[in-house]
């Protein structure tokens, strides 16, 4: 899955590669439906290599019964929100369901623009109790369903297995730590060889790196309703990043947009921070890596920051018997979201992660869905695109030597506050 920058409420790009990484295309496509019964459209950006495992979804749900059928039609992820805005907004015929990410649903629902689905989806025998506490939650305001999760999409430690082999070190024992990782990390770098222990991006995904060594300080981003991005949490999260090129030099400097997936694809990255969205590629190159939680990086707590894709219904439908097929459909998907796994990611359907034996002997996914329990998403607020983006920019300059990791988020912060105040 690739990250590309899209339009909607209240984005920037810092929120759109976060947001929509792992969903790229160029051309819109759609799974039509040959059928009869009640039509229900279903809009996604699946338009990079998970479009067909949806659409196969689909596909069997439309053949397994005949009272309603599922049109999807994938928009390409760099128009996505900006065709939903439309659609909101009455300028294009809109769907009957959708999907959302877990960091835009406080955007849509504080506009009211998306269902609350607590009766209908009670109705349908669709549970809290069968999903991941943390997905399920995030689309819960105010003691009210508004979406039903579809995966959970956290950040997770790639190795390459014959790096750690040739330094000495256990290929099957990745670093659970900050000094684990550290001492690793030093062991796998010969920068004669520009060979490195971990490269440090400048760019994304720190949209989810530096986020869970900031958790994992047991920091808060929005602490009171207002920036906090240069606590002592996250000026010791930002220092640790930045140490790791400066001072312990297991990375090299000024790496551009996409140099550490380079390097790992080339052999000369040992550890990489990414998302399971990556995996397709490293298949793909042929390399012989291993998957794991991220380690505890922070000096307090275990938490890695993390995405979701989510099902949610627009506010304007109200057609009952499209409300009931659209629960059927969910209810189908959660029971039978195996196609979805094989995208590389975990679903948040216990059926699948806690239940399915074909799941547990998957390489990738079961480390993703350990992660479930502790995973974190963007602060509840809405433009939290626009508030954020001071800080990723400042986070670029602290890790290119640029400025001091502390004035860097001092320079966050009072940005973002002038955000907030407009």
């Amino acid at each position: 899955m690739k990250k590309k920058r899209f339009l909607g409420i209240a984005l920037t790009a810092a929120l759109a590669l976060g947001s929509l990484a792992g969903c790229a295309s160029k051309s819109e496509d759609s799974a039509g439906t040959a059928g009869k019964g009640e039509k229900i459209t279903f809009w996604a950006p699946f338009s990079g290599a998970d479009g067909p495992r949806m659409k196969n979804i689909v596909a069997n749900y439309n053949k397994s019964q005949s009272k309603y059928q599922v049109d999807m039609q994938i928009i390409p992820q760099n128009d996505y929100y900006k065709t939903v805005d439309l659609s909101f907004s009455g300028q294009k015929s809109g769907p009957d369901v959708m999907i959302m990410h877990a960091d835009q649903l406080t955007n849509y629902e504080s506009k009211h623009l998306i269902k609350d689905i607590t009766d209908v989806a009670e109705k349908a025998g669709i549970k809290k109790e069968n999903y991941s506490e943390t997905a399920w939650n995030a689309g819960a305001f105010d003691g009210k369903q508004y979406s039903v999760p579809l995966d959970i999409h956290p950040l997770i430690l790639y190795y390459n297995k014959d790096l750690f082999k040739a330094a000495g070190l256990d290929p099957n024992k990745p670093p659970k730590t900050r000094e684990e990782f550290v001492a690793d990390a030093k062991k796998l770098t010969d920068s004669s060889k520009n060979q490195w222990g971990f490269v440090v991006p400048t760019l994304w995904p720190n949209q989810f790196i530096y986020p869970t060594v900031f958790f994992q300080n047991g920091g808060e981003l929005l602490k009171d309703g207002k920036p906090n991005y240069n606590s002592p949490e996250g000026v010791e999260a930002l220092t640790f990043l930045s140490d790791l090129i400066h001072k312990d030099k297991v990375s090299p400097e000024n790496v551009q947009q996409d140099g550490e997936v380079t390097l790992f694809l080339q052999g000369k990255n040992a550890m990489q921070l990414n998302g399971p969205w990556m995996m397709e590629q490293w298949d793909k190159a042929g390399i012989h890596y291993g998957v794991a939680p991220v380690p505890q990086l922070g000096t307090k707590t275990q938490a890695v920051y993390a995405n979701g894709h989510n099902f949610v219904i627009p506010a304007a439908v109200k057609d009952q018997k499209k409300l009931d097929g659209i629960t059927d459909f969910l209810k189908y998907v959660g029971n039978n979201a195996m196609e979805w796994a094989r995208s590389g990611q975990a679903p948040a359907s216990k059926a699948i992660y806690e239940q399915n034996a074909e799941f547990k002997k998957m390489t990738q996914q079961p480390q993703v869905a350990k992660e479930f329990t502790y995973a974190k998403f963007a602060p509840r607020i809405a433009n939290w695109g626009q508030i954020s983006d001071p800080l990723w920019s400042e986070v670029n300059l602290a890790l290119l030597g640029k400025k001091d990791p502390k004035q860097a988020l001092d320079d966050a912060t009072k940005k973002a506050e002038q955000v907030m105040s407009k």
